[in-house]
This record gives C-alpha cells, sequence and structure tokens, in this order.
C-alpha cells in the first residue's frame, strides 16, 4: 500500500514509465500554445515508446462485466419475475437520464418574487391578495422543475440493476483505468463506496485492484439495494460464498473521524440529494475520510457536470483540513489545472464529458450487444499539483482527416483549444500520435510559460466540424 508519502513519489516515478518499462527519460516535449490553431513540435519526444502506446493513451477497449456479476444478475430477474420490465427499464433510464437539479429554496423565493410584481401590474389580481398568491403558486408548478427523491424498494433496486447495472461499472472502471495507468504502483487496501446501490464499484475495483484491496465498505441507505448487493456477491442468493472477500454493508457513513480509506467513490450519487448544503456537507465528509483519492461519477449530461465541478471547487477552495490529514487536494483527472471549467464559461456552455463502451448484459430485452456510457467524472488526490502530469487533455472525439487532425484540447492555462496538427508543421511524431488518440486521451505535450508565448491571433473557426 502506498504510504502517506508515497504518492508523491508514485505520481512522479510514473509519468513515463507506462508502455516503455523504463526509467524516466529527460526528452523534448511539444508546446501548445493557447489561442493558437498549431501546436509546435520537436522531434523524438517518444524514445523508443510506439506511437499507438504514447504516455497519455487512457481509452479502454469494449468493457465487459465479469461473467459472475452477469449471471447472477440474469438469475436475479428470472427469480422475481415483473410485468413490462422492458418498458420499465427504459422509463427509469430516461428519467435518470434527464434528471435536473432540484431548484434551491432561494432561487424558488426570487422567482416568486419576481412573478408577484409582475402580476401586480394586473389591475384584477392587484386588489386581492389571495388571487394573487393563487396566481404566483400556479404559475410556479408550470415552470419549476419538480424534483422528487427516489425510493429504492425491492422491485425498483431490481429495475434500477437491469438498467443500470453494466453502464455504471464501465463509468467506474474507466475512471479506475485512469488512476492504474497513471499511477501503477498505487496498491490500495481500503475503499468506501457511498451510495453504493447495486454494488458495481466493488466490482469493479476487484477488478482493477483485487490483489491488494481487503476492505470494500459499501454504504447505501436503502436496505433493499444493499440486500440486492449481497445477493449479487453472492451470486443470486443468500447463503453462497462471496465472489469478492472482505466486503461490508452500512446505511450510515462511519463515524469516527480517525477512519480512512486509500479510495473513496461516489457514483451518480450526488445527484441524489435534495439540496446544494447536503451535497457541500457529503463532499466535505467523504473528502475528510480520503486518503490518497476521491472518485466522483455522475450522468454526462450539464447538471451532473455541474455537481462535480461545485464538488471539485469545494475540495479546492476549502478552508476546513482535518488534523489528522493536513494535505491540500488537487485535480488528478480529468482537468490539467484547478482553474475555473472552461466548459461552463464559454458563450454555449457544455458538459465536459466522456464515453465508455461495453458489453451489455444478456437480458432478453437487449437488442444491442454493445453499448456506450456517456458520463462525467472527477478524481481529487491529496497532495499538491506538482505531482501530477499537466498534458492536455483531449474533451471531444477526435476528427482524422486528410492529412490532419483535428483536436480540441483542455489547456493547463485553463483555456480550450482547437488543435489542428499536421505532420508538415508539427512533426511526424506529435501527429501520428494525435491520429492514434481518442476522446479522454492525454496529449502528450506541455504549454510555455506565458512569457514566452507570442501574441496569439484568433481562433481559427474554419476548421470546426
Amino acid at each position: 500500500m502506498a504510504t502517506v508519502r508515497g504518492l508523491r513519489h508514485l505520481l512522479s516515478c510514473s509519468r513515463w514509465r507506462r508502455g516503455s518499462g523504463e526509467a524516466p527519460q529527460s526528452r523534448t516535449l511539444a508546446a501548445v500554445v493557447p489561442g493558437i490553431s498549431q501546436v509546435d513540435n520537436n522531434s523524438d519526444f517518444l524514445g523508443k515508446t510506439p506511437h499507438r502506446r504514447h504516455p497519455g493513451i487512457l481509452q479502454l477497449p469494449c468493457i465487459k462485466v465479469p461473467p459472475a456479476l452477469a449471471a447472477a444478475a440474469q438469475f436475479l430477474l428470472l427469480e422475481s419475475p415483473m410485468p413490462n420490465v422492458e418498458k420499465q427499464v427504459q422509463a427509469l433510464t430516461n428519467y435518470l437520464w434527464s434528471r435536473r437539479l432540484p431548484v434551491e429554496p432561494q432561487e424558488l423565493q426570487r422567482r416568486a418574487v419576481h412573478l408577484e410584481k409582475k402580476f401586480l401590474e394586473n389591475p384584477d389580481l392587484g386588489q386581492v391578495e389571495e388571487k394573487l398568491r393563487e396566481a404566483v403558486l400556479r404559475a410556479l408548478r408550470k415552470t419549476t422543475y419538480h424534483w422528487q427523491e427516489l425510493s429504492y424498494n425491492e422491485s425498483l433496486s431490481l429495475v434500477y440493476m437491469a438498467a443500470r447495472l453494466d453502464g455504471g461499472f464501465a463509468a467506474v472502471s474507466r475512471a479506475f483505468h485512469e488512476i492504474q495507468a497513471r499511477v501503477p504502483e498505487f496498491q490500495p487496501q481500503t475503499l468506501m463506496d457511498f451510495g453504493s446501490g447495486t454494488g458495481s464499484v466493488t466490482w469493479a475495483a476487484h477488478s482493477a485492484w483485487g490483489q491488494s484491496l481487503r476492505e470494500y465498505l459499501c454504504v447505501d441507505s436503502s436496505a433493499a439495494m444493499l440486500v440486492l448487493a449481497e445477493k449479487l456477491l453472492k451470486g443470486g442468493s443468500e447463503s453462497g460464498e462471496p465472489y469478492v472477500p472482505g466486503v461490508f454493508f452500512r446505511q450510515f457513513l462511519p463515524v469516527s473521524p480517525k477512519v480512512q480509506f486509500d479510495v473513496v467513490v461516489s457514483a451518480f450519487s450526488l445527484s441524489e440529494l435534495p439540496s446544494k448544503a447536503d451535497r457541500t456537507e457529503l463532499v466535505q465528509t467523504l473528502w475528510r475520510k480520503t486518503s490518497h483519492f476521491l472518485v466522483l461519477v455522475e450522468n454526462g449530461t450539464k447538471a451532473g457536470h455541474c455537481l462535480l465541478m461545485d464538488a471539485r471547487d469545494l475540495v479546492l477552495k476549502g478552508k476546513e483540513k482535518s488534523p489528522l490529514d493536513p494535505r491540500p487536494g488537487f485535480v488528478f483527472a480529468p482537468c490539467p489545472h484547478e482553474l475555473p471549467c472552461p466548459q461552463l464559461t464559454a458563450s454555449k456552455p457544455l458538459a465536459c464529458s466522456f464515453s465508455q463502451a461495453y458489453h451489455c448484459i444478456p437480458f432478453s430485452w437487449n437488442k444491442k450487444k454493445q453499448k456506450e456510457e456517456k458520463f462525467s467524472m472527477v478524481i481529487l488526490a491529496r497532495g499538491s499539483p506538482e505531482e501530477a502530469n499537466r498534458w492536455p487533455r483531449i474533451t471531444q472525439p477526435v476528427l482524422k482527416r486528410p492529412r490532419h487532425v483535428h483536436c480540441h484540447l483542455c489547456c493547463p492555462d485553463g483555456h480550450m483549444q482547437h488543435a489542428v496538427i499536421t505532420a508538415r508543421q508539427h512533426g511526424r511524431d506529435l501527429y501520428r500520435c494525435a491520429r492514434v488518440s481518442s476522446w479522454g486521451d492525454l496529449l502528450p505535450v506541455i504549454t510555455p510559460s506565458e512569457s514566452e508565448l507570442p501574441l496569439s491571433p484568433a481562433d481559427d473557426k474554419d476548421f470546426l466540424t
């Protein structure tokens, strides 16, 4: 297991080790100039590493749920047949994806005051206070999103399992792979999963670090979900031998402030909380429980991305420091910086999301063998930002065209860049690296300091497609 100060060593030593098996070497990297659709490149920044395995490759092939988990899920559905299960699965999937954040009381009050002023202009309503109140409430009901808390009983838990087990497993596996690929020496011993649901995080963590993990703590407020997760671990029965040893189930978080875990995860759970105050309290608690990595995953929507950015800023700007672990936090992934998200500050805000292919569990209604899970994630780590690589992140699908490649990059200076890379202008090495890269990968280039930057012309928008 990594020691308290070991993460600094692990992060620094693993920068160039992936794919080559060699010690870190001094190599010349390319330089990304923000605001210009070009990337300056010096040759031989790869050494002997093949282009298809350059250090920024983080893509995963199509993920498959462990056979034991898929078999247990199929068995549980057959054992508890439900009418119109396919329609219920589709309805829940659509509802979860389209779900928005609950309106905060302050915002609701602001809207009510605005409507009241508007209705006071109507002489018919202005004289009768009761009619005015009814008109405001009626308008609020029509224009305000009605958020409802989901109560997972036995039947709804089974529907959730059928709808989200494989997709959730794929998203969390991709997040864990980010840590594995960049810090291969990190071997966690303890993990806590808040909002554990069907237990997909436990299965994904076991697939990633099964040799070192000895304790998994699953926390979920729904007793029905905990029972279902335990059944899945035991092959669909209540008395079988668990497939993953060392798993414990709780309905509440550990109370003791001394209890920390190497990896803390919250997957698709922040969106289940009714208010910003509840989310703030939870994120602070989860961060105090974190000794190395805090992994947060949500739907790849604007709402999900905003939740993660709020949590990210809360940890980075938080003044509260645990006396047991005073180390600050930094963004390990996906952002190459601690600045405001350029996707949200743009004129047309976009969600920073990623896509992971996975093999569907072969339920009877699954017509497709493969699907794509679109998700947003943020991984926070203990330490300082200097310990991590600061390479630009590819934030959209790479567009491959004859003799040039389009890459949309989130750069370490906190800006977005549309880089058009050609072999003639930027060198064969960088061009081939960009061509084999995918959405979510890192481009192994560095950003010069602002003092070295030339005056930047406007972005070349003609290349946007």
